[in-house]
């Protein structure tokens, strides 16, 4: 375990985050003017401006404001399950019965909407390039379930997918696709923005991401019809009546006029905040390149927003490590460490880093879910799966990967001395 007596390195007084708001004043600003209009509620110039805003930074037709990213990716998938299948009987989900082919390696507020609308999820392996749905492996699931009508990809750690190759199969195989750029915003793939890639996309303004609202999400399409539908659904359906009529299921997701307010305070600094976390990729690329460890990935034609930094320990460098569902044990080698070890010496002198999230279908709730690779092996049909072999790549990241701290507001002294307790694990 690491030794934290031994420990060399004066604790931050202040906590150094893993990614925390950065506030600017402007936000503020909105918020007073919310207060002092008396529009506080869900409708508000400030919301007028964040869809607006959000739209045009995304290049898309259409923004419409939510409580959360996640209420999007809700709403998303009524809208594909309604687009694939018809609407649904009344009281049962658009999914209800359904498989849809999901990311693997991601949270899980991707995955949930599609068990919201009766789905089953069907998991995706991840590839090495990206760290995201391996496009073989998508194709391979397309062959066990041709049935399949509906693929939701997530972009980790805002750096997109291979989106040629997956558009391509998904296109070959008149698929929709929901796409998650809850992590992403304003990062692109050959020039296009994410978010704009599928028929139904997400952005998030939660408190940890690129720009923030401390909550709120946008749904974003370029179907005027689809928008319409959302922006109803997100008021509980009210029918156009002098009385309150309702006609089909609705729900309270609609963005605040407070919170947007301060989404609308953060937008023109969006690419400020990508400029920074860029930097601090690229200084811990260059302190660390001495390690036996590697970055998070990334693909040459993608421009990330560098959301959070992430390293990766090489393979023949990891000390014994043994997780359960909730603990986790492993030993100290000489020239040897583990994301584990990594995060507790960064624990020590009060930084913040984290785990890279856990593949979904090692999840308890989702175990017993099919499970697609690259060579077609299915956990739901095949004897031949083996947890953590070779194919199994998420779970091979997520062992030997971490998250740093990559809070834009850290300083050059406090990321060098981040990296020489790093270092420090290899001793």
């Amino acid at each position: 375990m690491f030794d934290t007596n031994k420990n060399k390195f004066e604790k931050f007084e202040s906590k150094v985050w893993l990614s925390s708001p950065t506030m600017h004043g402007p936000e503020l600003e909105y918020i007073k003017e919310a207060y002092d209009t008396n529009w506080m509620s869900t409708v508000g110039k400030n919301i007028n401006e964040v869809e607006k805003l959000a739209a045009e930074k995304v290049s898309c037709k259409y923004a419409v404001g939510l409580s959360a990213g996640t209420a999007s990716l809700h709403l998303s998938m009524r809208l594909a399950g309604i687009k694939a299948y018809g609407m649904p009987k009344v009281g049962h989900g658009t999914l209800e019965g359904k498989k849809v082919f999901c990311s693997d390696m991601t949270f899980d507020a991707t995955v949930n909407p599609v068990v919201y609308e009766g789905g089953e999820p069907v998991f995706i392996e991840t590839e090495y390039d990206s760290w995201n749905m391996d496009a073989q492996a998508l194709e391979k699931a397309f062959e066990i379930y041709p049935e399949v009508k509906i693929v939701v990809l997530a972009h980790l750690y805002g750096t997109p997918g291979n989106m040629d190759a997956i558009m391509d199969i998904i296109h070959k195989h008149n698929a929709i696709l929901v796409e998650d750029a809850a992590e992403s915003l304003g990062a692109s793939y050959k020039g296009a923005q994410t978010g704009t890639f599928g028929d139904f996309n997400t952005i998030s303004f939660n408190g940890n991401k690129i720009i923030t609202g401390s909550s709120g999400g946008c749904f974003l399409t370029n179907d005027l019809e689809a928008a319409d539908k959302v922006r109803k659904w997100s008021t509980q359906s009210r029918e156009n009546a002098p009385w309150y009529q309702h006609e089909e299921l609705g729900y309270n997701y609609r963005m605040s006029n407070v919170v947007a307010g301060v989404v609308r305070g953060q937008f023109p600094y969006l690419e400020e905040h990508i400029a920074q976390k860029k930097a601090i990729y690229n200084r811990y690329k260059e302190g660390l390149k001495d390690l036996p460890v590697k970055m998070n990935p990334i693909p040459e034609d993608c421009e990330p927003n560098y959301w959070l930094s992430c390293l990766i320990v090489d393979e023949d460098a990891m000390t014994k490590q043994v997780r359960s569902d909730s603990d986790v044990l492993y030993t100290k080698e000489h020239g040897k460490s583990c994301p584990s070890e990594i995060l507790d010496a960064i624990r020590s002198i009060n930084a913040e880093g984290r785990p890279i999230w856990k593949p979904m279908h090692m999840q308890p709730i989702y175990r017993l879910n099919p499970f697609v690779n690259k060579d077609g092996l299915n956990r739901a049909k095949s004897n031949a799966y083996i947890e953590g072999s070779v194919q199994d790549i998420g779970m091979d990241i997520f062992n030997r990967g971490l998250c740093l701290p990559s809070d834009n507001k850290m300083t050059v002294e406090q990321q060098d001395r981040i990296i020489e307790v790093i270092k420090a694990c290899f001793e």
